[in-house]
């Protein structure tokens, strides 16, 4: 590969030396042909014929000047050509771009058509030098950046391009009038070849190009739509009805057309060497704001003189341009202010104008929707407001991150922005910028910063929603769980009065029947079974007591949850005072506190408390060497019902009490917290610093 790239190097080097030598040698018969023949009598379809104006430049001094647009247009291709070639002559795509600049800067201008004329070797050389012109040019803008046809029915297009400019260089020129092709035929093959090689980068542009190549492929469709538009419009221009056709005329006419069309070759340079690729986006819309301007101003010059001279009926303009001028420079300043907004809007978006997008975003929110349709719409404007193509906000949701409004396609890379309000990070803002590699503005960022300030309390809001939705859902699985419950009782009931108790009742009955059979005939198995009878009926009364026992402990009905609680305390207090007299060790104190006569409270509340109460004090009792126990009940100024038990025990052993270490402990334990989260409440167990363990329960009243 590397001794092919040197014979390429070669190649590309010996034909722009042996073209620039045969170009600069024909400068002088160019001179020549323009004073003798071709400004007054023209020279073809090359150079039409110019009549000189009465007060102005001599022929000689005209044609020196077509001479120097010709060869300045000429130098600019070379210059650029050259520094391409010395920069970047290691790049296959740099040679291509030196062939192109060289062949077209050398064949466009009518020079050396004009000069060549008799001359056999030099016609037919810059004839082939057109052709590979367009070829090379048409080869560069399908191929660049990265050497590869994209999109790939693109080979095709060139092959025909290649063939047509073959066939033009073989009918030397005249291939069309050979075939007797219509105009149009001329004009649409033309037009529909330069409309692929533009789409083409284009399309490379949106959809394989990297970072480096976008701004590369910038600069290349910026400079050939210059070329374009001013090539159009010139050449409109060179219409003889559009135009006196002095040989003034036709120097401006050159000039402008020359000049617009330098843009190619410094466009190309720029994007070949790539080293100094210049942000092109400002020269753009400067491009464009002036460009639309300068077209402006002349509309409105032009339409305000002919109205104003229909008025005035007047053939000397001089009043009607002078107030045409006025009218031109009072609409200037805001013409150009309009014109700079709208194509900044046309190319970024609406980020010069933030509080206009707020008002519109809060003209939808205060729309009556849902938190999810309010975060749609931000993401939605946020992503118009700024002509992006993917915005989404990203929120915790039970500990996850979870997408939750997203708007368009992410193409590339995104980046991410979080969203705060009150000193808290609600979630985060991701957003891909227009092209891979570009970097926001600060009035993109301004922007930005301004919005997502106004998201921040949409999203709260939306956080707020989301609660409201789990509470309801945790409220209905609570009533779930409730209903389940309540018909577990009841079936436990159910089965405890339909298996045992009934056939209970059922067999005092038959006893009872039997025992009045043998009243009178042997009253002595009578009062056996009387006996019998009696024993089965206070078991069955000890059982249905401790059936209703379970319920709802009727110590609560007859004392209340203090009495009962005293009561409860008194009955563990015996046995732990009569086992520490056997082993001669301090009797355990039990005390209780509460703090003001309580409240009527709910019976699932006493129950509730009084189960979780007598559970923590069987455990002191049974797994600690507690000399005091205290157990306090007060409500508190925010209507909670607070329960401590605390004691001064030590050396709690961690397998049968797994809790007080900080696991979930065994059965009764964990029926304490379960009892605090039914009501609403929470149930925690610890260790206070100055030893011993605590019990502590929160139960909201209201």
């Amino acid at each position: 590969m590397l001794w092919a790239m040197r014979i390429a190097q070669l190649m590309v080097l010996s034909f722009s030396l042996l073209t620039a030598a045969l170009y600069v040698s024909l400068i002088p018969q160019y001179y020549k042909m323009l004073v003798a023949k071709c400004i007054r009598q023209g020279c073809g379809n090359l150079v039409p014929a110019m009549p000189l104006p009465v007060n102005g430049f001599t022929l000689e001094q005209f044609a020196l000047l077509f001479v120097f647009i010709d060869v300045l247009f000429t130098f600019v291709f070379y210059m650029t050509s050259a520094i391409v070639l010395l920069k970047g002559f290691r790049e296959p795509m740099g040679l291509v771009a030196v062939v192109a600049m060289v062949a077209f800067g050398s064949t466009f201008p009518s020079l050396v058509m004009t000069a060549s004329e008799g001359t056999v070797f030099a016609q037919h050389w810059f004839l082939g030098v057109s052709m590979l012109s367009w070829v090379s040019l048409s080869l560069f803008l399908l191929l660049f950046p990265n050497g590869k046809f994209v999109p790939r029915w693109s080979r095709y297009v060139f092959v025909l391009i290649v063939i047509v400019d073959v066939m033009t260089l073989v009918y030397e020129g005249q291939m069309w009038e050979r075939f007797h092709i219509p105009a149009l035929f001329q004009f649409l093959w033309y037009g529909l070849s330069t409309l692929i090689l533009i789409y083409a980068q284009v399309y490379r542009f949106r959809y394989r190009a990297r970072a480096a190549e976008r701004q590369q492929t910038k600069w290349v469709v910026y400079g050939v739509s210059i070329a374009i538009v001013g090539f159009i419009g010139m050449s409109a221009l060179f219409d003889p009805s559009l135009n006196n056709g002095t040989a003034l005329t036709y120097v401006y006419l050159n000039a402008v057309l020359n000049a617009s069309l330098t843009a190619i070759p410094i466009t190309l340079m720029f994007a070949v060497l790539r080293q100094r690729l210049w942000n092109i986006d400002p020269l753009v819309k400067r491009t464009l704001v002036y460009g639309s301007l300068s077209v402006c101003i002349v509309l409105i010059y032009t339409v305000t003189v002919l109205y104003l001279s229909r008025v005035f009926q007047s053939q000397d303009h001089y009043v009607a341009s002078l107030l045409a001028t006025a009218i031109v420079a009072v609409a200037f300043a805001p013409l150009k202010q309009w014109l700079q907004r709208q194509i900044n809007r046309l190319m970024k978006g609406r980020h010069d104008d933030p509080y206009a997008v707020l008002l519109e975003l809060g003209n939808q929110l205060i729309q009556p929707q849902n938190p999810d349709a309010m975060l749609n719409a931000v993401v939605q404007t946020v992503k118009d407001a700024l002509r992006i193509p993917y915005t989404a906000i990203y929120t915790g949701i039970g500990g996850q991150t979870t997408l939750v409004a997203s708007a368009g396609s992410l193409l590339h890379e995104q980046h991410v922005l979080p969203i705060i309000h009150r000193g808290i990070e609600l979630g985060t803002f991701h957003f891909a910028t227009r092209s891979e590699g570009e970097v926001f503005t600060a009035e993109d960022n301004k922007f930005l910063d301004v919005l997502l300030r106004q998201a921040g309390p949409i999203v709260e809001n939306w956080h707020m929603t989301q609660g409201m939705k789990l509470l309801a859902q945790d409220l209905q699985e609570s009533r779930e769980k409730l209903v389940l419950a309540r018909e577990e009782e009841r079936l436990y009931i159910r089965n405890n009065l339909h298996d045992d108790l009934a056939p209970r009742l059922a067999a005092l009955a038959l006893n009872a029947a039997t025992a009045q059979i043998y009243v009178e005939k042997k009253p002595e198995v009578a009062i056996e079974m009387l006996a019998d009878l009696r024993k089965v009926i206070r078991s069955t009364v000890d059982e249905i007591r401790t059936l209703v026992h379970d319920l709802r402990p009727p110590t609560l009905d007859e004392l209340g949850l203090i009495g009962a609680i005293q009561e409860r305390i008194a009955l563990l207090s015996k046995p732990s005072a009569l086992l520490a007299g056997e082993e001669g060790t301090e009797a355990l104190d039990i005390r209780l506190h509460a703090r003001g006569p309580l409240p009527t409270l709910p019976a699932a509340v006493e129950v509730a408390v009084y189960r979780i109460v007598t559970e923590a004090l069987v455990n002191v009792v049974k797994h600690t060497k507690a000399t005091t126990c205290t157990v306090r009940l007060e409500v508190s100024e925010i209507g909670q019902l607070q329960v401590e038990i605390r004691d001064n025990g030590a050396h709690v052993d961690p397998v049968s009490v797994n809790p007080f270490a900080g696991g979930k402990g065994g059965i009764g334990l964990v029926s304490m917290r379960e009892r605090a989260a039914e009501l609403g409440g929470h149930c925690t167990i610890d260790r206070p610093a100055g030893g011993g363990t605590r019990v502590y329960v929160v139960i909201p009243l209201s």
